[in-house]
């Protein structure tokens, strides 16, 4: 399983689906949502130093893609960034079941709204990442069909 998988690629997709994501939860509340500060909220588990919440995000974003290259990438239906937006909606679910309810949130983040933005950013991270490993995945093994890996 591990043999087929390129971990620079996963890496480069990891660090650019959290990138994406963190972008627009720091944009929420221009968007008229709840502010959504990662950083910070892991900082917070990690004895109040909010670069190191940073670090653990990106940390668990490269993970994430980890977990996508090795198990869903090449089993999810439709185009890599659908596949990735499929993909999303996983760890969406275990944060929102596990996660927030351990950082103190509760189930679903406490609202609707945060949850709802929590998938949003998600579906996000997903996409890019689906689409980031994906056509880097065709690109490097030389197939001319975009979007299949």
């Amino acid at each position: 399983m591990f043999d087929k998988i390129d971990f620079g690629r996963t890496i480069l997709a990891g660090l650019a689906g959290t990138a994406a994501m963190t972008a627009l939860m720091l944009a929420a509340p221009m968007m008229g949502m709840p502010p959504m500060n990662i950083g910070e909220m892991l900082g917070s588990m990690l004895g109040g130093v909010v670069a190191l919440g940073w670090a653990a995000h990106f940390m668990i974003g490269v993970a994430l893609a980890g977990v996508y290259a090795a198990a869903f990438a090449h089993r999810l239906p439709g185009p890599v960034a659908v596949r990735g937006a499929l993909y999303g909606i996983g760890p969406w679910l275990l944060a929102q079941v596990v996660v927030m309810p351990m950082m103190g949130a509760g189930l679903f983040s406490g609202s609707a709204l945060v949850a709802a933005g929590s998938l949003m950013g998600h579906l996000v991270y997903g996409a890019v990442v689906g689409t980031v490993y994906g056509h880097t995945a065709t690109a490097h093994e030389g197939h001319a069909v975009r979007g299949h890996a």
